[in-house]
């Protein structure tokens, strides 16, 4: 089954398969959701059957829109695929572009479409095992503190998001370091 994503081909907004457009490197439209409870943040580790990045540490969840689905409803409907996370109200954070190789001659060029929501201590989780292997509630010290450390073990936009990004994600909704 071909998955087609949008990208911009020659400036134009065109369906593409997902494949071919991080082999191209093409820019194209994507969602990214960060789950908090306080000042912990829900860490997912990629299934080791993605076709790329595979093992590595990645925000709550992450995927490309359907061509013509608005990215608040695909951020509620990849939370409940990817993460078996139902019932979250996910507030639209930024929009924000990053350029990044995830390997294997493989580059993410995407315009993502940020959400945050905050969940209760008993979020209910139910993770797709083809999506993901682990999932970890980290408190955000703690987690700037180990990309620090071991960078490799994370995806390379959870750490151009933190590096980059962080307050235009969480504004003041994390301890100041």
């Amino acid at each position: 089954m071909t998955t087609t994503i949008p990208a911009w081909v020659d400036g134009t907004l065109t369906p593409v398969d997902k494949l071919e457009a991080h082999r191209k490197g093409l820019r194209h439209k994507a969602v990214s959701v960060f789950v908090t409870c306080g000042e912990r943040v829900l860490l997912q580790r990629r299934a080791m059957g993605k076709y790329h990045t595979p093992g590595l540490w990645a925000n709550t969840c992450c995927t490309h829109p359907a061509w013509d689905e608005a990215s608040r409803d695909c951020a509620v409907r990849r939370l409940d695929e990817e993460m078996g996370i139902t019932g979250l109200d996910p507030e639209y954070r930024d929009r924000v572009e990053y350029r990044a190789d995830v390997g294997g001659g493989l580059i993410e060029h995407e315009v993502v479409d940020i959400f945050l929501a905050e969940a209760g201590d008993a979020l209910p989780l139910d993770p797709d095992p083809d999506e993901v292997m682990e999932t970890e509630w980290v408190r955000y010290p703690d987690l700037l503190g180990r990309i620090k450390a071991a960078p490799q073990a994370f995806t390379p936009w959870l750490r151009i998001y933190l590096d980059t990004y962080a307050a235009r994600i969480f504004g003041d909704r994390m301890p100041a370091l």
